[in-house]
């Protein structure tokens, strides 16, 4: 599929999904890791904002970075 002003909503929600989906794949691994003995602790964060209404943290690892080619090679194969 194509990247245009159509496909733009559908191309963010694949994305969206990947970058969650590596995250949690992550988190999984590390905590297998550690629960053989090898801490493992990668990750980046947290990162974000606090408007005093809304407060938005993120915290990236290895995996939320390495889920982007994938969640675009599969949005190009719809």
């Amino acid at each position: 599929m194509k990247l245009n002003s159509k496909t733009r909503g559908t191309f963010v929600g694949v994305l969206f999904l990947s970058l969650l989906i590596g995250t949690l794949v992550w988190e999984i691994i590390e905590r297998l890791a550690g629960g053989f003995g090898v801490p493992i602790d990668l990750s980046v964060g947290p990162l974000g904002f606090d408007a005093h209404v809304l407060a938005v943290w993120v915290r990236a690892n290895p995996g939320t970075a390495a889920a982007v080619y994938p969640g675009l090679r599969f949005f190009q194969s719809l």
